[in-house]
């Protein structure tokens, strides 16, 4: 599996939770995972996955990429990301290769990796989230990168990890009925709760608390201070609520925030929970961005969510939490810029009173890990050496 990972915490965790699906439905099934996540050491990894970190780049502002820890031109680090790719899907030697939201990859790092196992027969896939972007924004970003031809040349499937009610995230993409015919909707991943639990000691408050999460944090700010007001405003709020800051956030920013927790009996903040899945279990209701992920959290534990998407480099939050609430899935809050502390404390006041996702009956919504098994038991039985999912699941139950 590949996944470029530049920042944040998304493509990983979606990554990984593929790649714990498969391990575990096929005994003899071993998953490596290419990325360039500088925190993916900090995860679990269950038995037969493993991964291989490339060298870390980060998008500047302006578009541009950096090289994220090394002192050297980016255009050296693409170089040898692009050569570990390749040099380690030539030694792994895959049945099947899939590539997660990039069909190049980074730059088109992936490229000649793509070539290279095509030559060899190797079943290649392109795993999509639900939701990409708006099409008037996606269209022209695909077009410069050339992807559609590369669709049809190295691809033989494409996985969307979602459902077409929720969105089609190729709308508006002129793409050909023989690339077309190549998707899959999944469902959503369906999450569980980890063997270990997260070992997290709670100072001021207990449950049942309301989780705030941002997933990595590099622009999560601006959702945390929204509750912070509100807890700052109306001391009698109900619920207490645990922050998660993620580990990408501005540290400064951190310490501005940790301070105004500090001051609040209702509050408590940590930085990072790699087994966040406990957590949300635990949780009374969430406060969210809307990220993948943390929708497949919402949908897996039945939880009630107040969803606040960014909209900007993207509107892919946006558009999946638009496209949740009109079905009644979740709640969404639109920060406009004021943060009203009243309007942020009424919502957490109605937040345990909102429906369940289980009260809305989507067929389908949660099918993604045994969607995800069969489609690759498919490949994997074409890709010369005889392997099968089926097979080695009936085995385990035997």
């Amino acid at each position: 599996m590949y996944s470029h990972d530049s920042f944040g915490l998304g493509h990983l965790r979606r990554c990984r939770e593929i790649a714990h699906t498969l391990a575990e439905a096929h005994k003899a099934l071993s998953v490596l995972i290419l990325s360039g996540s500088p925190i993916i050491g900090s995860f679990d990894f269950r038995a037969r996955v493993d991964f291989v970190r490339v060298p870390g780049v980060i998008k500047l502002r302006n578009g541009d990429y950096t090289s994220l820890a090394l002192h050297i031109d980016v255009d050296q680090t693409m170089a040898m990301r692009e050569s570990i790719i390749e040099h380690t899907a030539k030694a792994f030697d895959p049945d099947l290769f899939i590539v997660d939201k990039e069909p190049l990859g980074l730059r088109g790092e992936v490229e000649g990796t793509l070539a290279m196992l095509k030559e060899r027969g190797t079943p290649c896939v392109l795993g999509l989230r639900d939701v990409m972007d708006e099409p008037g924004l996606l269209a022209p970003e695909w077009e410069r990168k050339q992807v559609v031809p590369a669709l049809a040349r190295y691809y033989d499937d494409i996985w969307v990890y979602g459902l077409p009610q929720i969105c089609d995230p190729l709308e508006g993409i002129d793409l050909p009925d023989s690339v077309r015919k190549k998707m899959t909707y999944t469902g959503y991943l369906r999450r569980t709760l980890p063997e270990a639990a997260a070992q997290l000691t709670l100072e001021k408050i207990q449950d049942p608390f309301i989780l705030v999460t941002v997933g990595g944090g590099g622009d999560g700010e601006a959702i945390v201070d929204w509750v912070l007001r509100a807890y700052e405003s109306d001391p009698d709020l109900p619920n207490p609520a645990l922050l998660i800051l993620g580990p990408f956030m501005n540290s400064e920013v951190q310490a501005d925030l940790q301070a105004r927790v500090a001051k609040l009996d209702k509050v408590e903040a940590i930085t990072f929970e790699a087994r966040i899945e406990s957590l949300v279990d635990q949780a009374a209701g969430l406060v969210c961005m809307g990220g993948y992920n943390t929708f497949c959290e919402v949908l897996s534990f039945d939880k009630r969510a107040l969803v606040v998407p960014r909209t900007e480099p993207r509107m892919e939050q946006y558009i999946r939490a638009s496209r949740a609430q009109d079905l009644g899935l979740v709640r969404m809050l639109r920060d406009d810029g004021t943060r009203d502390a009243r309007l942020m404390a009424t919502a957490l006041r109605n937040l345990p009173q909102q429906r369940r996702p289980s009260e809305v009956v989507v067929p389908g919504l949660l099918d993604g890990p045994q969607n995800v098994v069969r489609l690759a038991d498919h490949w994997l039985e074409q890709g010369g050496k005889g392997l099968s999912l089926a097979d080695s699941a009936k085995q385990g139950q035997a």
